[in-house]
């Protein structure tokens, strides 16, 4: 049985977030808020060394284990991809035609805005809580561990949704909606004193923010087909890094100067820019069109008695 490319999109996502929840809830065990700097400096070495370790495993498996691509494409889509890809592709006109297309664009600059969002929560977690409940340190860790569990289980649900419906601009506008208002719940609850209305918000934000970020990987391959996916969700990750630096560096400024809420609107505002400029995104799924129009196309020559060799050019030139 054919695995839907949005599950398997997810699968991969999901191994990435879980390697961040990882991130959350490990530190803050091996490296104690103590005052000695040499011990401090030791316990941060031992974490260092065990990083550095697991990283060296990962390198020597993927050199041994992992293959280009797979045996049998996964689609129709993605076996007409492979079939008309040119050796001679020019990397700069691919990158050319990906900026024209003012539809994925849009999708660049929203996936930024909210990954880069992510980012800078990420990165400021530890902080913000530290503020408001001194000493709660491992917490902190288990609060970013609980966004990141909630955002693996909106992704895997998302996915599941996609792979029924296609509706992924609608699906994207509103998970994207509803990262701002879990964002704005998040500000407004994180003062109050109680650590445990920050897991529930913190959880609940972390379900549609982190589960946003497996679709717009798969809203920009349908938006972009039949460009690599490679290429598509390398831009969509640098957009995410640019902004997520941007708004790191900006959001530990407002903290420092004006506290955690000011740093988190600041947040909400760009979010609120994402949700409104996906909203105008237009959903041209060309991946779904090729899935559809390969079968139509080789019925239409075959009751014809024509060359279906001819197909897959009929089909990109529709596309392009």
């Amino acid at each position: 049985m054919r695995a839907d490319s949005s599950t398997i999109c997810v699968c991969r996502r999901g191994r990435w977030e879980l390697g961040i929840a990882i991130g959350f809830l490990v530190p803050p065990v091996l490296v104690p808020n103590i005052e000695d700097r040499d011990k401090l400096a030791y316990h941060i070495s031992i974490m260092f060394y065990m990083i550095g370790g697991v990283a060296t495993l990962l390198f020597i498996l993927v050199i041994i284990v992992f293959k280009e691509k797979p045996k049998h494409p996964p689609s129709r889509a993605q076996s007409l991809s492979y079939a008309l890809a040119s050796p001679d592709a020019s990397y700069l006109s691919s990158i050319i035609r990906l900026f024209k297309n003012l539809n994925f664009v849009l999708l660049v600059i929203t996936y930024g805005l909210n990954a880069g969002a992510f980012y800078a929560l990420s990165t400021l977690l530890n902080r913000m809580v530290i503020l408001h409940y001194p000493g709660e340190e491992v917490n902190a860790g288990r609060i970013g561990l609980t966004i990141v569990i909630a955002g693996m289980l909106g992704a895997v649900i998302s996915g599941i949704w996609l792979d029924r419906s296609k509706t992924y601009k609608e699906t994207t506008l509103v998970v994207y909606i509803m990262t701002l208002v879990g964002m704005v719940v998040y500000t407004l609850t994180l003062n109050l004193g109680h650590l445990w209305v920050v897991f529930i918000t913190a959880g609940t934000m972390g379900f549609f923010m982190t589960g946003y970020l497996p679709l717009g990987f798969e809203f920009a391959v349908e938006l972009t087909y039949p460009e690599s996916e490679g290429m598509s969700s390398g831009l969509l990750n640098v957009s995410a890094q640019v902004f997520g630096i941007i708004f790191t560096i900006s959001q530990g400024q407002i903290i420092d100067h004006y506290g955690t809420m000011p740093g988190n609107i600041f947040l909400c505002v760009f979010l609120t820019l994402g949700a409104a400029l996906t909203a105008f995104i237009r959903p041209d799924l060309r991946r779904q069109k090729a899935n559809k129009e390969i079968p139509e196309k080789k019925l239409e020559e075959e009751q014809k008695g024509g060359d279906t060799s001819k197909v897959p050019i009929a089909v990109l030139e529709d596309h392009l």
